[in-house]
């Protein structure tokens, strides 16, 4: 079997844990930040996981993560 290309994007993106969850990054922190209070923003600096519909899809797209 030839072997799979992994998505650019999703390498960027996505990290797996030992467990197998996907984790991501969260949305909204990258520009128009004046209007969002600090609590807000030192909130979406962590991570989270992927939603479980999404899993399959990502874990596909980086096979050797």
């Amino acid at each position: 079997m030839p072997k799979i290309k992994t998505h650019s994007g999703a390498k960027k993106r996505f990290n797996l844990t030992k467990t197998g969850k996907v984790k991501r990054a969260q949305a909204y922190k990258s520009h128009i930040l004046t209007k969002k209070d600090r609590k807000r923003k030192r909130g979406l600096r962590q991570g989270v996981y992927a939603d479980v519909t999404n899993t399959a899809a990502i874990k596909q797209m980086i096979p050797y993560k």
